[in-house]
C-alpha cells in the first residue's frame, strides 16, 4: 500500500482500490493510551505469583490503586502471552526391579527379598 504511494506515485485512493480497502481505513489513527506501565506492573505481578490468573491479578492491582476493567486486564494479559504456571507433580516412588527376575545365572534369591507381586524366576536354594 505505502509502496504503491511512495514508488509508483499512486494517489491514495487509486492504491486503496488496487488492494480493495477503504481509504478511511488505511487513514486510521488509534486513539488508545499507551499501556506501558500496566503491562510492566503486571508483568511484574504475574513473575512473582506465579500462580495466580488475571482475575488475582487485576484484585492485586487494584489493591495499588491501579483500577482497571475486566476485558481490558483479559487483553493485556492475553497480549503478554502470560499464563498460569502449573504446579510441579506429585512425586512417586522410582520403579523398583525385581532382584528375583535376574538375567546372570548366579541367581541367588537366598539373597533378596521377593517384592510383593513379584513371581521368582529362578527356584529358591534347595528346591527342586
Amino acid at each position: 500500500m505505502t509502496w504503491a504511494i511512495d514508488e509508483k506515485s499512486y494517489s491514495q485512493r487509486r492504491a486503496c482500490a488496487l488492494v480493495d480497502l477503504h481509504p478511511r481505513t488505511y487513514r486510521y489513527a488509534s486513539t488508545r493510551p499507551d499501556d506501558s506501565v500496566l503491562r510492566a506492573k503486571l508483568r511484574e505481578l504475574a513473575s512473582q505469583r506465579r500462580r495466580f490468573g488475571y482475575r488475582r491479578l487485576g484484585l492485586m492491582l487494584e489493591r495499588q490503586g491501579i483500577k482497571l476493567n475486566a476485558k481490558k486486564l483479559y487483553r493485556l494479559y492475553k497480549e503478554e502471552r502470560l499464563t498460569v504456571r502449573k504446579r510441579g507433580g506429585r512425586k512417586r516412588a522410582l520403579s523398583h526391579t525385581c532382584r528375583w527376575r535376574s538375567t546372570s545365572s548366579n541367581c541367588a534369591p537366598t539373597a533378596c527379598r521377593p517384592m510383593r507381586g513379584c513371581a521368582p524366576m529362578c527356584a529358591p536354594a534347595g528346591a527342586s
